[in-house]
């Protein structure tokens, strides 16, 4: 059989195995295993434990555990819904508020936990009632907010990013700023398009339900602008070199344990389990596919399947333009199955000789790629986001879900062509804090 032959058998039997159920991880794995015992026999299994380990063995991986516990000690405590009421209060008298409101505080969130899920769990659970009560219809209440959760994937601090980062042996400083001008557009795009599906709804977005105070607004912020100076503080050290992204999630994630303690008195031992138990199962679970993705390179490696790839696609004689199409019609198929961690693994290693002789920016491919997986969170049959909104308003079918969400695939597309024209938007800040790249 040829390399292609082989790749493209072993796809088949990895979608086979996730059609029944497997766990993405153990999928990986078996069909990697199965793959090197058929082509080397028994003599292969002196490798397999070799290249799983390797997969671990990095000291950046330990900044993902990091902020797994930090974005779980925002989540299992007051601070997401203190984050919402803040803007809900500040922006209370503008019109379509509440819409803002979401929007930001999704965008807000996602830099405290860096998860898309967790994201749209902790804002869903306030906007979603609300967004209802104010008379929004189901699909913009739910869809808005599936959509906003896919921001913790883009906005720094990004779990996906260290992920890339990792693999491709690229700055992980330089792709948090990357994302962060990409992440702040598309929270205005979906602000827009909110603003928009409302108006076309007729829904008077001008209308105040409830007045606040200087003194109620001010009091609140209190509460809330520790945890946005922390991430501040993140990215601050990040960049002027004083920490590595390790050290750098590891103080921050104790500076939010402590923040819980201090302005919430959280001096019960229950939510601290909690919040240790959440981020012990998300660490685990990433750190499995991470490990199990290496053994899946080696074997596609071993097959020669990769090279083939890479050797097809830099043959094909098009405009490098048109080869940026086809990558992204390639990562939009694999994140409606995937999850974005297992993509990135799998794919970014590959892709990236090809995209940097191509002309094309790593960070700024960086960031395209991310909004491929974002999309993927919102469509079936993987769709993440849209479950998660299910489990939180299940009285809100999961058709209904899909149609609200679905217009924010094409406020991505319209992100991916926009960088496309105005690739600066991706590069502006690397370049200027850190100076030219690439």
């Amino acid at each position: 059989m040829s390399p292609l032959e082989i790749g493209l058998l072993i796809l088949v039997v990895l979608i086979a195995l996730f059609a029944i159920g497997m766990p993405i991880a153990f999928a990986l794995g078996a069909v990697s295993i199965g793959t090197l015992l058929i082509i080397d026999g028994f003599r292969s299994l002196d490798i397999l434990g070799e290249t799983f380990f390797s997969g671990l063995n990095s000291f950046t991986l330990v900044s993902i555990p990091m902020f797994i516990l930090m974005g779980a000690a925002v989540s299992n405590s007051p601070a997401g819904k203190d984050l919402y009421e803040a803007l809900d209060r500040w922006l209370n008298r503008v019109p379509g508020g509440l819409v803002l409101s979401n929007l930001g505080a999704c965008s807000l969130f996602s830099a405290l936990s860096g998860s898309s899920p967790a994201t749209c769990a902790a804002i869903g659970k306030m906007g979603i009632p609300e967004m209802r009560k104010r008379g929004y219809p189901d699909g913009i209440s739910a869809g808005s907010i599936a959509a906003g959760g896919t921001l913790g994937i883009l906005i720094p601090p990004s779990i996906t990013m260290i992920v890339y980062g990792i693999s491709t042996e690229t700055s992980i400083g330089r792709l948090f700023l990357a994302g962060l001008l990409p992440g702040l557009m598309l929270t205005v795009i979906f602000m827009v398009w909110t603003l928009y599906s409302c108006w076309r709804s007729g829904l008077k977005l001008s209308d105040v339900t409830q007045h606040y105070s200087l003194k109620q607004k001010l009091e609140i912020l209190p509460r809330v602008l520790p945890f946005l100076a922390i991430v501040a503080g993140i990215l601050f050290v990040l960049y002027g070199g004083v920490a590595t992204p390790s050290e750098a999630a590891g103080v921050g994630a104790l500076f939010c344990l402590v923040l819980v303690v201090v302005v919430y008195k959280m001096f019960s031992a229950k939510p601290f389990l909690s919040m240790f138990r959440d981020s012990t199962k998300e660490s685990v679970m990433i750190m499995m596919i991470i490990a199990a993705s290496e053994l899946f390179a080696f074997t596609l490696s071993s097959t020669f399947v990769t090279q083939s790839i890479a050797g097809w696609i830099s043959d094909l004689d098009v405009n490098r333009w048109v080869l940026m199409a086809i990558i992204n019609v390639f990562l939009l198929i694999a994140g409606f199955f995937l999850p974005p961690v297992a993509v990135i693994l799998m794919t970014a290693p590959i892709l990236l000789p090809i995209i940097t002789s191509a002309g094309f920016d790593p960070y700024w491919f960086a960031v395209v790629l991310t909004i491929n997986m974002e999309i993927g969170l919102i469509t079936p049959p993987v769709g993440l986001n849209l479950y998660v909104i299910s489990s939180i308003a299940p009285d809100i079918s999961l058709g209904t879900i899909l149609r609200g969400s679905l217009p924010y695939v094409m406020c991505m597309i319209l992100a991916i062509v926009l960088l496309c024209i105005f690739p600066s938007i991706a590069t502006f800040l690397p370049d200027l804090v850190m100076g030219a790249g690439f």
